[in-house]
């Protein structure tokens, strides 16, 4: 397993950042975008917030297929506590700010 750290506090300040602090209509449409091929994420280096994992995934497809409104989308959504993750999506944050810490087996 490798280690790294992120100088997360820096990066943000000089590169396009966005944040998702919950499972919210933002994030819901932010999904729902990448996963109908439009590439909301090309306006930013670094996007953090929930993964649409297997705990809400069906939510999501429920309600980009029509079958559930955003209302009862978020309302069900509210039930999870997100599984953070940072997305680097430019290489100049990976090489100035992603360092490698330490590796060990798993």
């Amino acid at each position: 397993m490798n280690i790294y750290d992120l100088d997360i506090e820096s990066a943000k300040s000089r590169y396009r950042y966005l944040r998702f602090e919950a499972y919210n209509k933002n994030w819901l449409d932010f999904i729902v975008a990448s996963r109908k091929g439009r590439m909301p994420w090309k306006s930013y280096d670094i996007v953090e917030g929930g993964v649409a994992n297997d705990n809400v995934i069906d939510t999501v497809e429920d309600y980009m297929r029509g079958r559930m409104s955003a209302e009862a989308a978020l309302a069900e959504l509210s039930k999870h506590q997100p599984n953070n993750q940072i997305c680097l999506l430019n290489q100049e944050v990976i090489n100035e700010y992603l360092v490698f810490s330490e590796s060990s087996k798993i």
